[in-house]
């Protein structure tokens, strides 16, 4: 029984560090462009796009589906750099432990 409850208290112990983790991960962002820097987001570490920045020229350019190609690349690459911070930072948490459903 007393391995149980051992198992039990560092199950919490690593609960509360994912959870101190996912509120420290909402306050860190990444970045990612396209278009040779013409299209810029910030993303934060919750996923959420948090800033696109566009250039003027891309605009003024009057081309909606190359923006679009561009915004779209953009974002993308800013989700996949989020998550690779999200899963960088719970590797420590959880010892390299791949968790189904945790990121």
């Amino acid at each position: 029984m007393k391995g149980m409850n051992e198992m039990i208290r560092q199950a919490q112990i690593m609960q509360r560090k994912m959870s101190e983790a996912q509120e420290s991960l909402k306050a860190k962002t990444v970045e990612a462009s396209s278009g040779g820097g013409m299209v810029k987001v910030t993303v934060s570490g919750a996923q959420e796009v948090v800033e696109v920045l566009i250039e003027d020229s891309v605009m003024e350019a009057g081309d909606v589906e190359m923006l679009q190609d561009l915004v779209m690349t953009a974002v993308n690459e800013g989700v996949k750099k989020s998550k690779e911070m999200m899963e960088e930072q719970m590797k420590g948490i959880t010892g390299g432990l791949n968790i189904p459903g945790m990121f």
